[in-house]
């Protein structure tokens, strides 16, 4: 019979060795292949594929753009998706509903890109009068 130290300190060395192999996992790099938009997939639940979305995009906006086209794409075709993650020059792109996002990491924080204007095009936050 255990006492409650011991299987604290079972819990303990348990947490410790999850900790551990959590920090293994490498964590999941976006391409930075100069020019190339790209949208990534699960290909399962610990892999994901870059697949070229678009070529010769000048800057993170024209990525982004080509991004949220795909995003209306699939809502257009009765497809669920109304989120796409993609990736250019290394930077993450969040294309949703509300606008696009950006992040160094997949995990990391999200900073707001563009948004929708009332006519459905994409601008930068405080651009538009009134906004």
């Amino acid at each position: 019979m255990r006492t409650s130290l011991q299987r604290l300190a079972c819990l303990v060395g348990a947490g410790v060795s999850l900790a551990a192999l959590s920090a293994c996992q490498k964590a999941v790099q976006a391409p930075v292949t100069p020019g190339v938009c790209y949208a990534m997939e699960a290909t399962d639940k610990t892999h994901v594929r870059f697949n070229i979305l678009a070529k010769n995009q000048p800057d993170l906006e024209h990525c982004a753009a080509q991004l949220d086209m795909m995003r209306l794409r699939f809502m257009g075709l009765g497809m669920m998706r109304d989120r796409v993650v993609g990736a250019y020059q290394g930077q993450f792109l969040f294309a949703r509903p509300q606008g696009i996002y950006t992040a160094q990491t997949l995990d990391g924080f999200q900073y707001l890109l563009l948004v929708h204007t009332g006519d459905g095009r994409l601008a930068k936050p405080g651009a538009m009068p009134g906004s």
